[in-house]
């Protein structure tokens, strides 16, 4: 333990304990303390057996009916005055026996007890204060270091990042190389006038690299990189918040050049005037002190900050402004050949079976960000480990892939017989109305083993990123959603619960296409929803940008667009009564269909024909593609 932390608790210790036993010494005697008109009344009543002065204090012993009680003490301001006053009573008391005993203890005269214990008490105290005062600089102290950014200098496993360990996102390292080259080389920016970004914000969804993308550009330019999260600065004590973000900046000036990155600047960062204390609130000052401190760069300092966040619509337009964060960089998902990449380098540290091809997972995984196919990778390489094998399958890939967009199957799950065919039937329904919906993504594998909180599941995978949806295609969406729902109604003559997730689904997207996308003709290209999610600091004393009526006819048409879906839904799937009878009766038996099963069935094949295939099949690329490759 650091002796300056024990050295000042064991002085205040041995305070504590001189300035306690002294109290008690000094005030002990005064507990039982009569005025000096009593002792001389005690006396002059023949109450007092004997009695004791020593110093300044007499001490008298009592006869009945006092006998009973202690002794009792009292002040005397002159001992030699109270002898001579007294001195004719106390010999007569004494010469008749009423007096047994009295006695004057002789002055000892100056006690050096006296005069050390109060100086050395002094000394205790003020070499206390001294240890306190040499403890400020000392930065184990807590409470010196409440009021300082609590900065994690470099990368936390002190692994350096470079552009090589960051794939997938070509387009903003592109971006980013700027301020690495500037940082490299400041002089060829500033003798032609340019001026660096003071700040860069990394905006995008969870999971897409933003973080590892700012590790990065201090690896690659080689400079100090000092990391905290935006909840780091706000504590429950006002002006902690405003401390920690000039302490920060403090930092990187002593080290400059130097790159700060702030991790969920939404958490300090979020619009002025949203919080319920007013415009007074912690953060609030905490973010007035941030906007200072980015606008009182100079161009020579030497100190870029980077900033992280998937919610960019709530952060203040004053933080956005171009001499703060003068640079948005959208982190976006992943494309399929980013998505090959990024599995290449997750695939570094872990043995793949031959017939593992990262470009027909990549292919398989649209919409995957790169957390999501590390964690992919991860899940079965877990899997393999479990079962012994010694590298990592595509059936580990494929069951690591229903895992986490479905849960863990529970095949130790009984279920009677009538629950069985009831799953069964809902998700041939799903499986036989896509498959009749020319826009919409292919079956990939159809299973009645309980997953998650689902008791069955039916997987569709896109084959390309294509993000800009139709009306065609969101419409079809909606009917496939509906499948559920239409065959329990048509072929067990009852409805479940277990459509409640496909009718929430559907609902939204309808009120979607009518009241955001302006895809209703009878409201005409009109928006009457805004396309965020609720922030309660802006939107909890917003109203409707729309009338009642208004309000009213959306509701119609939402609930006619469902309406529409449900007939066709429940059309094509009356007109394949057959051919959904086969997928179930498939299901029933083998409780899990592939893809090219599904496909078998539907063109009036025997199932056991096709190939056992998984998630992946059915992505791998033709000749064609792979020469345009």
């Amino acid at each position: 333990m650091n002796n300056r932390r024990v050295i000042p608790l064991v002085v205040y210790l041995l305070v504590l304990v001189l300035v306690f036993s002294w109290a008690n010494k000094a005030f002990g005697r005064d507990l039982n303390q009569v005025p000096y008109s009593k002792v001389v009344e005690l006396l002059r009543q023949e109450q007092v057996r004997k009695f004791v002065v020593e110093d300044q204090t007499i001490t008298l012993y009592l006869r009945a009916p006092y006998e009973g009680e202690t002794t009792i003490s009292a002040a005397l301001a002159d001992p030699e005055s109270f002898r001579s006053e007294m001195h004719e009573l106390l010999q007569q008391q004494s010469d008749s026996g009423v007096l047994e005993s009295y006695h004057f203890v002789p002055d000892k005269g100056f006690s050096a007890y006296e005069l050390i214990l109060p100086l050395l008490v002094v000394g205790l105290v003020l070499l206390f204060a001294w240890a306190m005062l040499m403890n400020r600089s000392n930065n184990s102290n807590p409470l010196n270091n409440f009021g300082k950014a609590r900065t994690v200098l470099g990368v936390p496993d002190g692994k350096k990042v470079t552009f090589a360990d960051v794939a997938g996102a070509d387009e903003e390292k592109d971006e980013l190389q700027e301020v690495v080259d500037f940082l490299k080389n400041p002089d060829k920016f500033t003798e032609i006038g340019a001026r660096i970004p003071h700040g860069l914000l990394l905006v995008g969804p969870p999971g897409t690299g933003k973080t590892l993308l700012a590790r990065a550009v201090a690896g690659e330019a080689g400079v100090q990189f000092l990391s905290i999260s935006g909840s780091d600065f706000v504590e429950m004590y006002v002006g902690v918040g405003a401390s920690r973000v000039r302490d920060l900046f403090e930092q990187a000036k002593k080290i400059a050049p130097a790159i700060i990155f702030i991790d969920e600047i939404d958490a300090v960062g979020r619009k002025r005037g949203s919080g319920l204390g007013g415009g007074h609130d912690e953060k609030e000052q905490t973010l007035n002190q941030l906007l200072v401190e980015m606008d009182g760069f100079s161009r020579t300092e030497g100190v870029i900050v980077l900033a992280a966040t998937n919610r960019p619509d709530i952060l203040d337009p004053a933080l956005l402004r171009p001499g703060r964060f003068d640079r948005q960089i959208h982190v976006g998902r992943p494309d399929v050949k980013g998505r090959e990449e990024i599995l290449k380098v997750h695939a570094r540290d872990k043995k793949l079976d031959a017939s593992v091809n990262l470009r027909t997972v990549a292919r398989s995984t649209a919409g995957f960000t790169g957390a999501d196919l590390s964690n992919l990778l991860n899940e079965a390489a877990i899997m393999a480990a479990r079962d012994n094998r010694p590298v990592l399958t595509m059936e580990d890939l494929n069951e690591a892939m229903m895992k986490i967009t479905a849960g863990p199957a529970k095949k130790s799950h009984v279920q009677t017989r009538k629950d069985l065919k009831e799953t069964a039937i809902h998700e041939a329904g799903h499986a036989v109305a896509i498959y009749h919906l020319p826009t919409h993504d292919p079956v990939r594998h159809i299973s009645i083993i309980p997953r998650g909180q689902s008791l069955g599941s039916t997987w569709y995978l896109p084959k390309d990123d294509s993000s800009n949806l139709t009306r065609n295609e969101m419409y079809e969406q909606i009917v496939s959603l509906l499948g559920g729902r239409v065959a329990e109604a048509l072929f067990i003559g009852d409805i479940s619960v277990g459509a409640s997730n496909d009718i929430d689904r559907a609902t939204k997207l309808a009120r979607d296409m009518v009241a955001r996308y302006g895809m209703c003709e009878k409201l005409g290209t009109v928006s009457y929803l805004d396309g965020g999610e609720v922030f309660i600091g802006r939107d909890y004393q917003t109203t409707k940008s729309y009338s009642e009526k208004v309000a009213g006819t959306i509701d119609d048409e939402v609930k006619a667009l469902i309406d529409r879906a449900y007939d066709q839904c429940r059309q094509i799937l009356s007109d394949n009564r057959d051919k959904l009878y086969r997928v179930v009766d498939f299901l029933l038996e083998k409780e899990s269909m592939t893809g090219e099963q599904f496909e078998a069935v539907m063109q009036g094949r025997e199932a056991e024909e096709a190939s056992a295939t998984d998630l992946f099949d059915g992505f791998e690329e033709t000749p064609e593609q792979q020469e345009t490759t």
